[in-house]
């Protein structure tokens, strides 16, 4: 019960790692609000979170996730524990790349991500744990994956320049990277197809030291770690969840 008697909050928590980490969150003890930008996945996601509440809300949008915050402080006072995992996918070459394929991919997973934190940061105390999540995409040169290698690496070198800047208010701030997970977004990856997408990941697990693709529960367990007590002199943190990946590379 790592969590019992805290108010969390996570961004992008209806499918995936953020559901499971939602719900491991309740699991132990944590009064969890999520959010999603499909209502019939965030209905799907209340019912499996215990006592938890969804909103509708698109981080892209910095008012969409201050509305989110203020019904949360109008509700709980505050938030405690706060994990930002939105983030959307888009492979193309360099001379693929539109500017409005380019633009998406960095107002969700760049843009929105930083003021999504800047909004929660607003009602969050002394104590408070924050997590967001990276990816390994930032830490290696992948063929078509330049908007979003290019998105995640900004957010993990902001989250490391705010996690030192709020040191001094008792908040700490990590970064977990996942590498290779079956989830949704694996398969929504605008310009690949199915078989794009199968190849890619033969390709993967072939890389992955351990030989096989990670599952959402392997991230949530480290996001819970990060986000508890147990990681109380942690900050600045970026921690790999592949396999070996990059790691053993």
């Amino acid at each position: 019960m790592r969590f019992e008697d805290k108010i969390v909050l996570v961004l992008g928590g209806n499918s995936g790692i953020g559901l499971e980490a939602a719900k491991a969150f309740a699991a132990e003890g944590g009064k969890v609000h999520f959010t999603g930008r499909n209502q019939a996945t965030i209905d799907e996601a209340q019912a499996a979170i215990p006592g938890g509440t969804g909103y509708r809300s698109d981080v892209a949008d910095p008012a969409s996730t201050e509305e989110v915050v203020a019904k949360i402080e109008a509700a709980d006072g505050r938030i405690d524990v706060l994990y930002i995992n939105a983030g959307v996918g888009g492979f193309a070459p360099l001379r693929g790349i539109t500017e409005e394929a380019w633009d998406h991919v960095h107002s969700i997973n760049l843009r929105g991500c930083v003021f999504a934190l800047q909004k929660a940061l607003r009602i969050m105390g002394r104590g408070g744990s924050i997590v967001v999540t990276g990816s390994i995409g930032a830490h290696g040169a992948l063929e078509g994956n330049g908007a979003y290698a290019a998105a995640k690496a900004g957010l993990y070198m902001a989250m490391k320049v705010f996690a030192k800047e709020l040191v001094g208010e008792g908040i700490r701030l990590n970064v977990v990277s996942p590498g290779p997970i079956e989830t949704p977004l694996l398969h929504r990856n605008p310009g690949m197809s199915d078989e794009q997408v199968a190849a890619l990941k033969e390709m993967m697990i072939a890389n992955i030291p351990m030989h096989r693709m990670g599952q959402s529960e392997d991230v949530a367990k480290a996001v819970l770690f990060l986000a508890s007590d147990d990681a109380s002199f942690i900050t600045g943190a970026n921690l790999f969840v592949d396999g070996g990946l990059i790691e053993l590379r």
